[in-house]
């Protein structure tokens, strides 16, 4: 299969529009990253309750959760030089080795008692980490970038919710909580192999994309301390807000099933994937639409207000549930639409806007890998914390408590990374004036 995905690879779609083959790709992209969801997320669907043997203070199921996201936060980091780096060559066959790879610890898991198989799940992580990195690169730089990163996007918000419920219809089908992550990650294969056959048939970006969105090409290490050097106040404004986004995002996909019973609804494979569609369809339809806007400084400040708006969204919707105004189910879409709408543009559009708008040739995998390093970070914290310093607090309350917090930082935070670049981009407009 990896001599036949290399030996199609740079032959176009026959008889295909560019349009056309461009949409497929963006196709097969949402397809890629759904699918490594199967081996990285089903297990939450279990709880994990008689785990014997399992006499810790923290619970087995969060003993797992910390281990798979130091794990995936490891290959952030070490993700922030390989991504910068990778050419586009051998792409689609180091995809497929990383998630064989995890597939295998999910086997492993089921094979090792506990609590050694908590192992395991670090092996998980760490192969999975690259992969939005090595799928993005076949989409960024290009004039509809942001639409193609819309469908990318899409996956993650979908794939979590559907690749949860398809876990709970194996359990239900009697496949042992132990032995199901490993059996969901298998049947999503044929979903892998056929979207990366296509991924690997999409042209690169033309010379009209080079000139609007700046040729993406490999940063090598004195490429991103100038970088850093330069842009790196506004960089830890964002990153701040993003590490805030992630925790609690994390959190509300990994404890959904924990959510859901605490407000009557265990049990029901149907509300993972019934909360999360219409949350991909409120938060990317105007992400997507921003690939109208050509002025690259005046989308990257547009962005800028989608993230506050998703931080009011969250916060305001909390607000809302609290005062009876909404039941369970419009609350987490309206949960879920502000966290993503905060969440998404940190993964696709907002750094392949902000490397255009600063006009200097690069790369925004590297700037998705700084904070997706940092974000994750900030997810395990939030696990260590609701584990050792709120035991006690029930899980509902708990992810209130934190909503709130997160929509007040991140609002203001992204407020003034805005500020920032509005500034930058008015002395850039002088100087084109004066020259």
């Amino acid at each position: 299969m990896l001599r036949k995905i290399r030996t199609l690879a740079v032959k176009p779609a026959p008889g295909a529009t560019p349009t056309l083959t461009l949409l497929l790709g963006g196709l097969a992209a949402f397809g890629a990253y759904f699918a490594m969801y199967a081996f990285r997320k089903p297990f939450a669907a279990a709880t994990f309750a008689d785990i014997g043997g399992w006499h810790f203070e923290i619970d087995y199921k969060t003993a797992l959760l910390i281990a798979q996201v130091f794990g995936y936060a490891l290959s952030k980091l070490i993700g922030v030089r390989v991504i910068a780096e990778f050419g586009r060559q051998g792409r689609a066959a180091l995809i497929l080795a990383l998630i064989g790879t995890s597939w295998l610890a999910l086997v492993l898991f089921a094979l090792v008692p506990p609590p050694y198989n908590i192992a395991c799940l670090f092996l998980n992580g760490l192969p999975l980490g690259m992969i939005w990195g090595l799928v993005f690169s076949y989409v960024e730089g290009r004039r509809v970038s942001e639409l193609l990163g819309a469908m990318l996007c899409a996956s993650f918000i979908l794939s979590s919710g559907v690749v949860k419920s398809v876990a709970v219809l194996f359990l239900h089908a009697g496949v042992p909580e132990i032995w199901m992550p490993a059996v969901t990650g298998l049947a999503f294969v044929p979903v892998l192999l056929v979207s990366l056959w296509w991924l690997e048939r999409m042209p690169p970006p033309d010379a009209r994309d080079e000139v609007e969105r700046v040729a993406r090409v490999p940063m090598r290490r004195a490429d991103r301390a100038a970088f850093l050097r330069e842009h790196g106040l506004s960089l830890l404004l964002l990153v701040a807000g993003y590490v805030l986004l992630t925790a609690i995002r994390d959190f509300r996909d990994n404890f959904a099933a924990e959510l859901w019973a605490a407000m009557g609804h265990g049990g029901e494979a149907a509300m993972f994937s019934a909360s999360e569609l219409p949350v991909a369809v409120i938060s990317l339809a105007g992400l997507a639409a921003l690939m109208l806007v050509r002025d690259n400084m005046r989308a990257l400040l547009a962005m800028h207000g989608v993230i506050v708006l998703g931080a009011l969204l969250l916060g305001l919707s909390t607000l809302a549930f609290q005062a009876g105004l909404l039941a369970p189910l419009p609350w987490m879409v309206l949960t879920g639409a502000g966290l993503y709408l905060a969440y998404t543009p940190f993964n696709a559009m907002l750094f392949d806007r902000m490397i255009a708008a600063i006009g200097k040739a690069g790369n925004a995998g590297f700037l998705i890998y700084i904070a997706d390093a940092s974000g994750y970070a900030g997810s395990v914290a939030l696990l260590l914390f609701r584990s050792l310093a709120a035991p006690k607090m029930d899980w509902l309350p708990f992810f209130i408590e934190v909503s709130y917090a997160t929509a007040i930082a991140v609002g203001a935070l992204t407020i003034l990374s805005a500020v920032g670049f509005a500034l930058r981009g008015r002395r850039q407009g002088q100087s084109h004036a004066a020259a």
